[in-house]
């Protein structure tokens, strides 16, 4: 008997690679290399980034890779004063375990990108966006969660730097008025992968229980 597969199908060796992946990556801030990374393996990054989904298949990211000291000493800056900004935010211990941490890698890191969402790229709505306008906002979000899985199968480590300004930003890299920032991102070689989120390993915070946050048919509070 020939046993017939189902060519959409992943095998379970396929699974398993996938959810390697998935659990592996990490938000990585420390342990850059100096090694660059060359344009073929970025592009790799950024063809997972643009098979994305997106609402009415607007795809509306794009990406300014930065590898300049200029513009990173720029953003460098910025981070600094959204920095002295956000601690302001915490007292006490917790303030002084923010201020220890390590958030950042923009001048470590080899490459940094910026990515936007450029929100009229479909017209004034689109499909999708007349009663949920941010919705090309969430798709960008997840060409970026999408290019955090490439850049781990790729050995890059990749790092969200949230502690920005998004007008700092659209200054330093001259953005037109219908682009907004979405995130600012460093990547490169690093020396190594953590078994787990740094800021758990740190005691920052601990992971939630999954079942804790599935409910079912209405709101469970």
């Amino acid at each position: 008997m020939t046993l017939h597969t189902d060519k959409n199908e992943f095998s379970e060796a396929d699974k398993k690679v996938f959810y390697k992946a998935l659990r592996s990556r990490r938000d990585v801030r420390r342990g850059f290399l100096s090694k660059a990374v060359s344009d073929e393996r970025l592009k790799r990054v950024f063809e997972a980034a643009h098979f994305a989904p997106s609402v009415g298949f607007m795809q509306p990211w794009n990406f300014i890779v930065i590898r300049s000291e200029q513009k990173k000493q720029a953003v460098k800056q910025a981070y600094l004063e959204g920095q002295a900004l956000e601690q302001t935010v915490f007292s006490g211990e917790r303030k002084a375990q923010y201020k220890s941490l390590k958030l950042e890698g923009i001048l470590e890191a080899p490459v940094n990108v910026l990515v936007t969402c450029q929100r009229d790229r479909d017209g004034e709505t689109g499909v999708g966006r007349s009663l949920q306008p941010e919705m090309d906002l969430y798709s960008t979000v997840c060409a970026i969660q999408n290019m955090w899985l490439a850049a781990r199968v790729e050995g890059l480590g990749m790092g969200w730097v949230s502690i920005l300004k998004a007008e700092h930003l659209r200054d330093i890299f001259e953005l037109p008025e219908n682009v907004e920032v979405v995130a600012y991102l460093c990547l490169g070689f690093v020396e190594h992968f953590e078994s787990k989120p740094e800021l758990e390993t740190l005691g920052w915070r601990e992971r939630l229980n999954l079942d804790d946050l599935i409910m079912q048919e209405c709101w469970q509070g």
